[in-house]
């Protein structure tokens, strides 16, 4: 059974999904205690917390109480989300390319932890190459606003134009670095990055002609920005209430854009009080809509690859149900041709240096022999043909063969 348990942007606002990635942390760990997990991988991003995993088959009632603050969703279902997440359909901002880099990342962290296995891999595998494809073939993420885009749009929609603004970002990783690169064309003042590893930030500033500070210098970077844009991944509030208010003189408090792109937020909503612009995630969806409604052809264009796509997932996936089988069936035929090939030659005697010819020779034999059975046998799970695959494996299966 294939179990996704996510939070996202679609069902909750930032507040709910800090809240609800921590409780799903100690949720998932409580299903991988009490049931048969085989495999497992975890999502997360911005405005998403996912889980997937491969488990013994579960009952409503197992799960229904646990995961009511969550959208659960099992096999078909579970396999579409993600195949429509990875083509950017899921995302807030449609057609947008981080997330496919995302999920990359995250098939590449659970091969490293040794978390998934071989459903798992087929499976992102298989996300991976329709997140490309559907790029490739639709036009849905060209000229596509990111998260970063939508976060400088923000910081206009109050000051109106940006030029000869002085912009403060905090953080240099892919989302910081998205910030910052939406700024190049706006002919700012200054552009000044932070980033707790001061050679990120000399990297990214150099790109953009700016200047990089150390993190030890953002409270005096904040005294005269126009717009500060946050981004870490920072667990917890690197800018409180407590410190704005000290550090940003009171006449500039009320011309202060702040934009809080981080999950968990990075800026205490508190500072509003001050009367410093604050916006979150939260605040993206009406650029988001803007977006959804310039892209609407695209969006069928992509789903109409997803559903053909994920028909082809679901035959490899029932493919790999049978694997076990046909190794147990190769391995039994290889293991007999080996001891034939050894009463073979004891009884041929000194072949000259041709023994490669009788090896040779009794593989094709086994190859063939077998091959038009494993093409059956794998039709027969992709079409969940239930009668032939009980007798397959009645007639195959390690026990009988031991018992004869």
């Amino acid at each position: 059974m294939i179990l996704n348990v996510r939070v996202d942007h679609q069902t909750a606002d930032i507040a709910q999904i800090e809240r609800l990635t921590r409780e799903l942390d100690i949720i998932s760990r409580e299903i991988q205690g009490k049931f048969g997990i085989h495999e497992y991988l975890y999502l997360k991003t911005c405005n998403r917390a996912e889980v997937y995993m491969i488990l013994d088959k579960l009952k409503e009632d197992d799960i229904s109480l646990d995961l009511s603050n969550f959208v659960v969703e099992t096999d078909k279902d579970a396999l579409r989300h993600l195949l429509r997440l990875s083509s950017g359909l899921e995302s807030m901002i449609i057609g947008e390319d981080q997330i496919l880099g995302q999920i990359k990342n995250a098939r590449k962290k659970g091969l490293k932890d040794g978390c998934m296995g071989p459903i798992l891999r087929t499976i992102f595998t298989k996300a991976v190459h329709v997140g490309q494809v559907v790029r490739k073939n639709t036009s849905i993420n060209q000229g596509s606003t990111s998260i970063g885009t939508a976060a400088v749009k923000l910081a206009e929609s109050v000051h109106g134009d940006l030029k000869c603004k002085k912009v403060l970002v905090i953080g240099a990783g892919k989302m910081g670095t998205l910030v910052a690169k939406a700024l190049v064309e706006k002919k700012l003042k200054a552009i000044v990055v932070a980033n707790r590893t001061y050679k990120s930030a000399v990297k990214l500033a150099c790109e953009l002609n700016g200047c990089a500070i150390h993190f030890d210098r953002l409270h005096e970077a904040m005294r005269d920005a126009d717009v500060v844009i946050s981004a870490t991944g920072a667990p917890h509030h690197i800018l409180t209430y407590k410190e704005v208010g000290e550090f940003v003189p009171v006449e500039n408090l009320s011309k202060l854009v702040m934009v809080d792109i981080a999950n968990p937020r990075d800026i205490d909503e508190n500072v509003k009080e001050l009367g410093v612009k604050l916006f979150n995630m939260d605040d993206l969806r009406f650029i988001a809509d803007e977006n959804l409604k310039m892209r609407k052809a695209e969006v069928s264009d992509a789903e109409r690859i997803v559903e053909d796509e994920l028909e082809l997932l679901e035959k490899s996936l029932k493919r790999l149900e049978v694997e076990p089988i046909i190794s147990h069936i190769r391995a039994s035929a290889e293991e007999i041709r080996q001891k034939e090939i050894i009463r073979a030659l004891k009884m041929l005697g000194d072949l000259n240096g041709k023994e490669k010819i009788v090896n040779d020779l009794t593989q094709v034999v086994v190859d063939r022999v077998f091959c038009d059975i494993i093409k059956n046998i794998r039709n027969a799970a992709e079409k969940d043909d239930i009668m032939v695959m009980k007798a397959i494996e009645t007639i195959f299966s390690e026990d009988n063969n031991e018992r004869s």
